[in-house]
């Protein structure tokens, strides 16, 4: 009975060994949540990768993408520069962009000097005599159908000797660009009127002046067709705008210098003027006159 009893006791032992080593329910379940959460992860992965993410470990995030500092740094800059003035960027109604054609301010041309005869003082620009004969004709390249009209120039010789007239007539080919014809009675003032032709400089000019500028109507205005011309302007004359009921109207130029409404818009009504440099002058009240210079109450500042 007691080797039975211990051979008894000694498989019940053994039982309990063995059983002991066998895996139990709660590891198999842990490691089915082990692999629940892998799987998770490699689904959230694509995710976090759609809304911009790039870290390959939760713990330690890799810095943006190249592309987007790049796309961040314009916005930073945007945010620390200020907007700019209204001189660098002026507002189209208010303060329109120059418009100087071939002329530019600021800027010496070379050619020569040639003399002519002006007689009166009138010339393809049509201001009229005058008895003011520090006057030139410009070449037709710079005379740019008509923009040069009533321009004030600094002419200066290599010799130091300078004068200043004003753009009245056109000297047409083969008046070469950069030429200026002089009137014989300014030439004179630079040389001596039996050389002829002398090399020179020249620029525009903004002169002071206590005058103001006129406005007149060419014979035959009317209510169906009007033409209008600025004079005694001191600086060029870039654009003419007419009042119709449509708003303002800009009118062409012609080579005669003459601003032409050719079905009467805007004739008898509110006129703007803007210069090279982008300053607006407005006229009400300017008479349907032909052939009558109008003298009103604004002129261009100096430069």
């Amino acid at each position: 009975m007691l080797g039975t009893a211990v051979i008894l006791t000694a498989a019940g032992v053994l039982f309990c060994l063995v059983t002991a080593m066998l895996p139990g329910p709660k590891a198999g379940a842990d490691a089915g949540a082990g692999a629940g959460a892998d799987a998770a992860a490699d689904v959230a992965a694509p995710a976090a990768t759609q809304t911009g993410a790039t870290s390959s470990a939760p713990t330690s995030p890799a810095p943006p993408a190249a592309g987007s500092q790049a796309a961040a740094t314009p916005s930073a800059a945007a945010a620390a520069t200020p907007p700019p003035s209204a001189k660098e960027t002026p507002p189209v109604a208010s303060a329109p962009a120059p418009s100087a054609g071939r002329i530019q301010p600021d800027i010496t041309y070379r050619g020569v000097a040639t003399a002519y005869a002006a007689a009166d003082g009138n010339g393809a620009c049509l201001f009229g005599p005058t008895d003011d004969l520090m006057i030139a004709a410009m070449n037709t390249t710079d005379y740019e159908s008509s923009r040069a009209c009533g321009a004030y120039v600094r002419v200066r010789t290599a010799s130091g000797a300078s004068i200043t007239v004003r753009i009245t007539n056109e000297c047409p080919l083969p008046c070469a660009p950069g030429q200026l014809d002089i009137s014989e009675q300014a030439f004179a003032k630079l040389a001596d009127p039996k050389v002829g032709r002398i090399p020179i400089t020249w620029s525009l000019l903004s002169p002071h002046t206590s005058d103001t500028l006129s406005l007149r109507y060419k014979t035959g205005s009317s209510a169906h067709w009007c033409g209008i011309q600025v004079i005694d302007h001191r600086n060029p004359v870039a654009r003419l705008e007419v009042r119709t009921s449509k708003g303002w109207r800009k009118l062409p130029r012609t080579d005669y210098n003459y601003f032409l409404s050719a079905d009467g818009g805007g004739c008898g009504g509110a006129i703007r003027i803007t210069d090279i440099y982008g300053e607006q002058l407005t006229v009400d009240g300017t008479a349907l006159l032909p052939n009558v210079a109008q003298r009103t109450r604004v002129q261009f500042a100096a430069h």
